[in-house]
């Protein structure tokens, strides 16, 4: 259910309704817009008695919300939601593009990378200080050591510094040193972690599951937002398929799917969805231009020697030419970079 504020409701008027809904035993959701806010209810386990609510000083409408999930429904928010990460903006007119290795390894290599990366035009630096491997015996991450090195490199660069959560104590070493959260693709319905990052104090970038469908990925969503954290970004980072000749098929018809149903901004991933370093620029320029909010792509100075994923990391070379062709696309587009 959704209550629709009048235009001209004053912020008394606006936390009237909101204790109407709690004393209900409901949870209320304040969501400002451009034109009205509007309150997104959950919590209510059937019908909620909208005409209580109608009655309430400043309110337009109160209607019900078709989708299973709620909050991150452009029934509840028309307009594109901007998640600011430090500074930056994803969501808005500007392309945002996140760069960095997969993992960090040491701190020249993480200072190295960080100052090419940022030479050539990226907004946002990542980097995973706690890598979930396949084989128990591959590099692991080097845990709170590498948020550090994070936060140095964010030090020196003005980058801000995205970073993946494995487990609740994750979160809140990541909410000490780093700008955002990041949900990886095999913790998406991983729902205790979900409601952790629900009550961060930092924006989080949920990455699609393996095999999820479109409205799984949203519902994951869901979960953050109910529990108060909507400064969420969502990414698209390849599902499994019997393709063959690369390591997941990167599925760009989801990013106007997105669109069309959610406010959320949403980024595309590259280097995962390939696999493969050749393929890693293609991809980037066609999901530009199916309409992704940015990129979060996996640049190593040399990635040959790489600890994690170096056969789809760019070398920073490739990087730079990649951000030339994406300020060629982006006006054609109607965006900038």
């Amino acid at each position: 259910m959704l209550v629709v504020m009048r235009q001209s409701a004053t912020p008394e008027e606006i936390r009237g309704v909101v204790a109407a809904i709690e004393a209900r035993g409901f949870k209320a959701h304040p969501i400002p817009g451009v034109q009205r806010t509007a309150i997104g209810i959950t919590g209510n386990r059937g019908a909620v008695d909208a005409p209580v609510f109608e009655s309430l000083p400043g309110v337009l409408e109160v209607i019900p919300v078709t989708h299973a999930y709620k909050l991150v429904s452009r029934e509840v928010k028309a307009e594109n939601s901007v998640v600011h990460i430090g500074a930056v903006p994803v969501g808005g007119p500007g392309l945002v593009i996140a760069a960095g290795p997969c993992a960090v390894e040491s701190h020249d290599q993480m200072l190295t990378v960080a100052r090419r990366v940022k030479q050539a035009g990226a907004h946002i630096l990542r980097g995973g200080a706690f890598k979930p491997r396949t084989s128990p015996y591959s590099f692991q991450g080097l845990g709170e050591e590498g948020l550090k090195i994070l936060a140095a490199a964010r030090e020196e660069t003005g980058l801000p510094v995205v970073t993946e959560a494995l487990d609740v104590e994750g979160v809140d070493l990541i909410e000490r040193y780093a700008d955002c959260i990041q949900i990886g693709a095999r913790n998406m319905q991983n729902f205790s972690l979900l409601k952790r990052a629900g009550r961060a104090k930092k924006p989080v970038l949920l990455k699609r599951g393996l095999a999820a469908t479109l409205e799984e990925f949203l519902m994951s969503a869901e979960y953050i937002l109910s529990e108060g954290n909507y400064e969420v970004v969502l990414c698209e980072r390849g599902v499994r398929t019997f393709s063959d000749f690369s390591r997941n098929t990167l599925d760009l018809a989801v990013v106007p799917a997105v669109k069309s149903v959610s406010h959320l901004p949403i980024l595309v991933d590259p280097s995962h969805g390939t696999g493969r370093r050749d393929k890693v620029s293609p991809l980037s320029r066609a999901a530009v231009a199916v309409g992704a909010d940015g990129l979060i792509v996996e640049v190593h100075h040399d990635p040959n020697t790489a600890l994690s994923d170096g056969p789809q990391s760019i070398t920073p070379e490739m990087f730079d030419e990649l951000v030339s062709e994406l300020r060629q696309i982006a006006p054609v587009i109607g965006r900038s970079l």
